[in-house]
């Protein structure tokens, strides 16, 4: 017999047929399916070598033994007319093609399933008509140059944008891919459009290499390079002739227009100029106060060079917007300063969208503060026609949803947002704005997950984690408080706003060296600020010190400060709860009166915005001083107002929960505290101590239900309370 028929016979051809079918099959299962159990990477490679090893000692195997009906013997052993080779031979067939049938059919459905799990959305039909600007790399030998490649890359962009009907996309979400190792292909899917337009910058002293290419993305074909070796002077004239060159590329070709004289750059001419303007978009890129404050005196002096800059002046009435925001200038001043420099653009400029809008608002805001409020409702109605007509401006849009907010519309406000991110979706101020209004809600989950894909795009934010570190204190967490607020402290320093918000949250833990650490670091960087004196204000509290309080509490008043995070407004309500305790509420009120002239007059028709904060907060002192009948007049009035404002007690619960009190409605206040509080951590309820401490609220508190709430608050405090000091202790002891 021939050795081919022997290795028929002993079925050695079938148990190797069997056994790698077999084998595919066990492989492509456990493969698919270990990691799906959570099983290391290294256990389906196992499993295909412990497979592949096996074939050798399996068809071995197969030569040397046979399977009888006694078991497994040596070949020799079994009589030809005894061997039942014939049968098993069958039964291999049986099993290789079951398992052929089951591979298929196990093939066929988990395809199915990675097809719809990983199959990408539809998207929409890709225009050729569109461009995204990819940051210009910086190949100068000093990083700080990059200031000049950025600031380059957004001229361009702002150049190419006034085509009309070519499609460029944002700027924030072409700068969202630098530094990224991704293609030029997955870049342009993700942002829509059909060419790149990328490049690099190479600066040394007077001179400058610039080295750009417009690129087909689908085939990687380059429609249009060039390289340019100029002074630094010639940079206008660059950007210029960069800009009518990939415009004339896009639009002879996809948009039959010709781009000659539609493109207007920079409106300045001196380079000088131009770079303190380029630094100046680069710190207050991030919104930190040490960064806008930087901008500030960075555009003064481009404009200082070239007076007639008008992209400067209105870059600078947009960083004293943001400046009034973040408490670095002071509100009265910023609005005259904004007001003057947008006069004067659009006098020159009159159809410039930003200066418009922020002239716009500026003024609308004011008045609406001041006396109508019926200015907001007419400002939103102006803004939506800006953004209507320029939807993709982002400034008049970021200033609609302001004034969407002032009049508690927080959906409408969002709604804006959304759109905006819809048009530029890699945009991290738009998604920190999202998740500001979020928080705002109470949208605790969408909140953090707007805040934390803001802050993977651009992670120098302080004011994205001072807004996560509020997040913190809803769930209680008082240690993830500190940690985020010490990052946005390493991230801008110069901003004692953040450094007070700690102080403040330590005081009233009663941790009050802590606190003080944090105290000192205020009172270096700006002593005379309203935020020092409400922390000076919140220790005298929290070490029970109340001449040291008085103390505080007056000196505010007398130095007129402002209202920032209620500073003026928590001096009021100081003085007038230690003069209800006292039974000088008459004296006090006088005295208050004295330094500011109708601060409590309720019906007065246009009282400084700061004022009705305090009217607010002298209900405490009405509520032992007036007779009832004038205290729910003075309540019902003021209940007029906030209408005005579009804000209605009955939807916050705070407000509701301290009308109610003062009406007199204990079981009513204490049905709104078991609705809203009674799961809440008291974290978020900074002095809520002192507040309940008020006459008003004697008798809810006597409830042994509410008793039940103050006690868990009491030792949820303390807990966190120890949470804190020994995080601190570790981490002063690491450092």
């Amino acid at each position: 017999m021939s050795l081919v028929a022997e290795l028929r016979r002993r079925n050695v051809f079938r148990v190797a047929a069997a056994y790698l079918v077999v084998g595919w099959l066990l492989t492509e299962v456990l493969t698919t399916i270990l990691p799906t159990l959570g099983a290391p990477e290294w256990t389906a490679r196992a499993v295909i070598l412990v497979f592949a090893f096996g074939f050798i000692p399996a068809v071995v195997f197969s030569w040397f033994y046979e399977l009888t009906p006694e078991g497994i013997k040596r070949e020799y052993e079994v009589q030809r007319d005894e061997s039942i080779t014939t049968g098993t031979a069958k039964k291999l067939d049986y099993v290789t093609v079951a398992a052929v049938i089951v591979g298929i059919f196990f093939i066929a459905f988990f395809s199915a399933q990675t097809a719809d799990d990983d199959a990408p959305p539809v998207a929409a039909a890709v225009s050729n008509a569109s461009v995204a600007v990819l940051p210009f790399v910086n190949m100068s030998d000093n990083a700080e140059n990059e200031y000049f490649s950025d600031g380059l890359t957004e001229t361009l962009l702002h150049m190419l944008a006034q085509i009309p009907e070519l499609k460029v996309a944002a700027r924030t979400s072409s700068f969202a891919f630098k530094g990224q190792n991704r293609t030029v292909v997955e870049i342009a899917q993700l942002l829509g459009v059909a060419h790149i337009l990328e490049g690099s910058v190479q600066r040394s002293g007077d001179r400058v290499r610039i080295t750009a290419q417009l690129i087909r993305a689908d085939d990687g074909f380059h429609v249009w390079s060039e390289t340019y070796d100029r002074t630094f002077d010639d940079i206008f004239g660059i950007q210029d002739e960069i800009a009518e060159k990939v415009g004339g590329a896009l639009s002879a070709s996809l948009l039959g227009t010709n781009t000659e004289g539609l493109i207007a750059g920079i409106t300045t001419q001196n380079s000088d100029a131009y770079d303190l303007y380029l630094m100046a978009l680069k710190e207050r890129s991030t919104f930190s106060y040490g960064g806008l404050r930087a901008a500030e005196d960075l555009l003064k002096g481009a404009l200082t060079i070239d007076p007639d800059f008008l992209d400067a002046k209105v870059e600078l009435a947009i960083v004293y917007a943001h400046q009034v925001e973040t408490g670095l200038m002071d509100q009265r001043d910023a609005y005259a300063q904004i007001i003057a420099i947008t006069d004067q653009v659009l006098e020159a400029r009159p159809n410039d969208v930003n200066a418009r809008a922020m002239r716009l608002f500026t003024e609308k805001a004011y008045l609406a503060e001041q006396a109508d409020p019926e200015e907001l409702f007419n400002l939103v109605e102006q803004l939506e026609s800006i953004v209507a007509e320029h939807p993709s401006q982002y400034q008049p849009r970021v200033l609609l949803s302001r004034a969407l907010q002032g009049l508690q519309r927080l959906d409408r406000s969002l709604e804006v947002q959304q759109a905006a991110l819809e048009r530029d979706p890699f945009n991290p101020r738009i998604l920190y704005e999202i998740g500001s209004i979020y928080a705002a809600q109470g949208v605790w989950d969408e909140a953090r997950e707007s805040l934390d894909r803001s802050l993977e795009i651009q992670p120098l934010q302080p004011n994205a984690y001072a807004i996560l570190a509020g997040l913190s204190l809803q769930a209680g967490d008082g240690v993830d408080y500190m940690q985020q607020f010490l990052k946005a402290i390493e991230v801008d320093p110069k901003d004692h706003e953040l450094a007070g918000l700690v102080a403040t949250f330590l005081y009233n833990l009663k941790l009050i060296e802590e606190g003080d650490d944090f105290r000192d670091r205020v009172m270096a960087i700006a002593p005379t600020s309203e935020i020092a004196y409400q922390v000076e204000l919140s220790r005298a509290i929290n070490t029970d010190d109340t001449e040291s309080g008085l103390a505080s509490a007056r000196r505010a008043i007398e130095d007129d400060i402002g209202d920032r995070r209620f500073s003026y407004g928590g001096a009021v309500e100081y003085l007038l709860r230690e003069a209800a305790r006292r039974g000088t509420v008459e004296e006090e009120t006088s005295y208050i009166e004295q330094h500011a002239p109708g601060i409590f007059d309720i019906d007065a028709d246009a009282p400084p915005g700061k004022y009705r904060a305090a009217q607010f907060a002298a209900f405490d002192a009405w509520y032992a001083s007036l007779a009832r009948d004038e205290l729910l007049n003075r309540l019902e009035q003021f209940g007029k107002i906030a209408a005005a404002y579009g804000f209605d007690p009955q939807e916050n619960p705070r407000v509701l929960f301290r009308v109610l009190a003062l009406q007199g409605d204990v079981e009513g206040a204490i049905e709104v505290v078991l609705e809203n509080f009674a799961d809440d951590s008291p974290l978020q309820y900074a002095g809520w101590r002192q507040t309940l401490a008020q006459p008003q609220y004697h008798e809810i508190i006597a409830d042994p239900r509410i008793q039940a709430i103050v006690r868990s608050w009491e030792e949820q405090e303390a807990e966190v309370r120890e949470e804190v000091r020994t995080y601190l202790a570790d981490l002063y002891a690491a450092t």
